[in-house]
């Protein structure tokens, strides 16, 4: 089952290492329950405390044969016991009984009931794979708005993922208060009235301001990134991660996103961002940003200024003034 899409089985087995998809699940399956019937009884346990026995007890009909719901957490560390009962109790699951076994993944512990699991048809599995990279963040949040039936655009999108791009569940809580305004389509204007002033200043930023050609405004941004705590060697990284997309695609602006490891839409955007250098321009750059990566390690007194000088020659695609 889709994480999103989850529905009532007699055994729920969740995998996967991302939390916040796993969290969404189990609560979704906890309201449906709920919604079935509120007398419904609700039993959390960890697999690394688990005793022999307790899962045919916390599953029995009670007197008042009230519904049940069990969640065994921490599969990854469970005990030899939890393994044993789980594959009794898979052959024969508890009436109007719902269990939920959290694995991340994290480990191969459990292995042979994780597979019988996988093979029984008592058992719905509900994948949580990790989000990683702005690419997927990004899928992400277009598929928060498509799942609701509503239009958010890709500037809006972007502008979301700039102000909680290190939180997922903050950007789906974003996500989530967005989706109440009345507006037909969520546009980058509705999103900075919400989160402006939540609008990380970070590296994606002045890399994006210099490369517009906003040598104050890239400038100020490193400023402030710099004055709330940023460090000078994350800055470094992200700035020549954008200027070695650059680097990849000039004079090969054919080739598709997938053979130089790139999201389609960070192809489109390289290109843009590619009019008006030339390629000692870009030369110049990326000789520069070994240098503003070693001061930033320490090679230097003040490695912001080389990182200032960097950002002030990106502005000006990589032109030296005379």
């Amino acid at each position: 089952m889709d994480w999103r899409n989850v529905s009532p089985h007699p055994i729920v087995f969740i995998s996967g290492p991302e939390d916040y998809f796993a969290s969404r699940a189990i609560r979704s399956l906890r309201d449906q329950l709920k919604a079935q019937d509120a007398s419904l009884e609700i039993h959390e346990l960890d697999a690394s405390d688990y005793l022999a026995g307790q899962l045919l007890n916390l599953t029995s009909p009670s007197l008042f044969a009230e519904p049940r719901l069990l969640i065994i957490s921490g599969f990854e560390r469970c005990s030899d016991e939890l393994i044993t009962d789980g594959l009794s109790y898979l052959e024969n699951p508890t009436e109007d009984t719902t269990l939920i076994l959290r694995h991340t993944g994290s480990s191969v512990r459990g292995k042979k009931l994780v597979d019988a699991l996988r093979l029984s048809s008592n058992c719905a599995e509900v994948s949580c794979l990790a989000i990683k990279g702005d690419g997927e963040k990004l899928s992400f949040v277009q598929a928060e708005f498509l799942h609701a039936s509503r239009k958010i655009t890709q500037g809006a999108a972007r502008a979301l993922l700039d102000a909680f791009s290190d939180d997922l569940a903050e950007l789906a809580g974003a996500c989530q208060q967005l989706l109440q305004d009345s507006a037909e389509t969520i546009n980058e204007d509705i999103v900075n009235r919400y989160y402006g002033g939540r609008v990380e200043t970070n590296a994606f930023k002045v890399i994006d301001a210099a490369l517009a050609g906003q040598t104050g405004n890239a400038l100020g941004l490193l400023r402030h990134a710099i004055a709330t705590g940023a460090d000078p060697v994350p800055l470094v990284a992200a700035i020549a991660m954008k200027m070695r997309q650059l680097a990849k695609i000039y004079g090969n602006r054919n080739a598709s996103a997938a053979s130089v490891g790139m999201a389609p839409w960070q192809m489109d955007r390289a290109k843009k961002d590619l009019a008006g250098w030339s390629e000692d321009g870009l030369a110049l750059v990326i000789q520069r940003l070994a240098d503003a990566d070693a001061a930033a390690k320490g090679a230097e007194r003040d490695p912001v200024f080389t990182l200032e000088k960097l950002v002030t020659l990106i502005s000006k695609k990589g032109l030296v003034q005379a």
